[in-house]
């Protein structure tokens, strides 16, 4: 009796394919044969051109992902200029006093921020009357030492807004804790704010706002008690 013959699938094909590298080189006549439907049009194609299509979109692809890393370097170069330049301008300030206020005007100059305001406790007796280290109530002074890393997200009613000359005008803000280090109690809180609700957003990268933390905390230990 006859046994059924097993029918030859595309994975058995496939497989002889894999383990036999040379087929097509005693076979070369059948590779220009081949004809494939293009993805652009539907055209039948030979597979020479079809690899020569998939090659091209492949170095599409690589240039588009190029493009937007030559432009993250830009910003992050533009970025790095604003933050020297910034830094710069605190180390120029000679009276401590003037301190935070240089410090805000230039943030919002440098980094085109609509908002900006600072507040700081436990400061040296000699700035204790200062208009910046008026205002900061105890929960202010709670909810900055609370924040490990600076706030992004929507206005929900932050008592710190109320510093801003403009609060009414505010769709998201930052609020950045000043300290010594990481363990450290806060001593102040930085306040940036927007009219775009998408400035700020919950879940953006902070890795640049705590550099403005560290940076800040250190020019004004000059007017802390410490």
């Amino acid at each position: 009796m006859t046994e059924p013959v097993t029918p030859i699938t595309e994975a058995d094909i496939a497989q002889f394919l894999v383990h036999t590298p040379d087929f097509f080189e005693r076979n070369a006549d059948l590779l220009a044969g081949v004809q494939l439907t293009s993805p652009h049009g539907g055209r039948t194609v030979s597979l020479q051109e079809r690899q020569a299509e998939m090659l091209r979109e492949k170095i599409k692809v690589l240039e588009l992902r190029l493009m937007e890393m030559m432009r993250h370097g830009n910003e992050n170069m533009l970025i790095g200029d604003k933050l020297q330049r910034w830094s710069r301008q605190l180390f120029l300030v000679a009276r401590p006093v003037d301190l935070p206020a240089v410090l805000v005007s230039e943030i919002k100059s440098q980094f085109s921020v609509p908002q900006a305001a600072l507040k700081l406790w436990d400061v040296a007796e000699v700035y204790a009357n200062e208009p910046f280290a008026q205002g900061a109530s105890e929960d202010i002074r709670s909810l900055a030492s609370s924040l490990t890393v600076p706030y992004c997200g929507v206005n929900a009613g932050f008592d710190a807004v109320k510093w801003l000359d403009d609060p009414d005008n505010v769709a998201s803000l930052s609020l950045i804790p000043l300290r010594n280090g990481a363990t450290s109690p806060a001593f102040g809180m930085l306040v940036l704010a927007s009219p775009d609700s998408q400035r700020y957003q919950a879940g953006m990268a902070t890795d640049f706002l705590e550099r403005i933390a560290e940076l800040a905390s250190a020019s004004l230990s000059r007017v802390r008690d410490v």
